[in-house]
């Protein structure tokens, strides 16, 4: 774990979204930054194949993890 400087604009949209996401501000850092890298490593994905493909990805894991 490590400590990342952000811009305090950025940190008040951080703020916002989180309240209306129902996540902490870390969560919601955390979430943003995650698409981010999957959009930059995925450039033909919109944001909501972004968010199947990582549903699969947990249901396959649940899946696996119950056989």
């Amino acid at each position: 774990m490590g400590l990342v400087k952000i811009d305090d604009n950025l940190h008040e949209d951080i703020r916002r979204a989180s309240a209306v996401m129902c996540r902490s501000i870390n969560a919601q850092a955390e979430f943003w930054m995650k698409i981010g890298m999957l959009a930059e490593a995925n450039p033909t994905l919109s944001f909501i194949d972004i968010v199947k493909m990582q549903l699969q990805m947990v249901s396959t894991e649940a899946n696996a993890e119950v056989a």
